[in-house]
């Protein structure tokens, strides 16, 4: 199941952030004199703020959320936290809100496993060991160990940001960059955008439960311009809590709003678990 693991935190976290600089803590108002003993008050908090909100206006017109269909080509390196690496390839295709099916291959082309998700179900396709499992969608989170979302799969594989919350309490910027600081009931996230185009840059997600430790990082980068959708096709993941995961993808190929089908058919001498 390493393989199924893999294409699930590909399809998972991500958001990265592989700078842990801190932020610019939002200012409180000051006063100051001018000349004339006139003492106007400045309210850096409410600047910072229209700041954050133009941002964060910016970074939601970037959402990737006009279409009904995606697929994809998917070239994934996979290292493990006991030393493991694998390769594979694998097909995706999505459509809205209601079907994710994935196609593992790897060796000479050879299909290993085929996964199809919907919003409250999993089901794997073992067809080396002739095996099929029919799991809840709860299933997401136990393999990628984040409370993971039919939704939040779908917005990883299209590049889209998770676990995002509007509670934004910082920001900080430089030349290139710009990093805004949110606070949720699960994650810390800072999340990394472009200052020209405002496209993802790096995500971070630190668990709130400080016992658990548990952080993940996502890069974005090798932007492509399609149907005028700006896409990301080269992406790394890493997933550390007890152990620590590394992934990268390459999309390979990438297409919008095509007409797909979604075969999946249980062979009858397949053991079902």
């Amino acid at each position: 199941m390493k393989y199924f693991s893999a294409i699930c935190l590909v399809a998972l976290v991500t958001m990265v952030f592989t700078s842990c600089r801190s932020t610019k803590t939002i200012q409180t108002a000051i006063a100051k004199k001018d000349t004339a003993q006139v003492i106007p008050v400045v309210d850096h908090r409410a600047d910072s703020m229209r700041y954050i909100k133009k941002v964060w206006d910016t970074i939601q017109t970037n959402y990737i959320d006009n279409f009904q269909t995606f697929s994809a080509k998917i070239k994934v390196d996979f290292e493990g936290g006991d030393g493991k690496k694998m390769s594979f390839t694998a097909f995706v295709r999505l459509k809205k809100d209601s079907l994710i099916w994935v196609n593992i291959t790897a060796l000479l082309n050879i299909e290993f496993f085929r996964v199809l998700i919907t919003p409250d179900s999993v089901k794997v396709l073992d067809k080396n060991n002739k095996t099929a499992q029919l799991r809840s969608v709860e299933y997401l989170q136990e393999v990628t160990k984040i409370p993971m979302k039919f939704t939040d799969l779908q917005n990883l594989l299209i590049g889209n940001p998770i676990f995002l919350d509007s509670n934004i309490n910082s920001y900080k910027k430089d030349d290139k960059s710009i990093s805004l600081m949110s606070l949720g009931l699960l994650f810390k996230h800072l999340l990394t955008v472009n200052k020209d185009d405002y496209t993802l840059q790096y995500s971070k997600l630190d668990d709130v439960d400080a016992i658990r430790a548990r952080t993940a990082y996502l890069s974005y980068g090798d932007y492509q311009v399609k149907n005028g959708r700006r896409f990301s096709t080269h992406r790394k993941i890493t997933v550390s809590e007890k152990s620590k995961l590394d992934i990268e993808m390459e999309f390979k190929q990438f297409d919008f709003n095509v007409d797909l089908n979604f075969p999946f058919n249980i062979p009858k001498n397949y053991k079902r678990k």
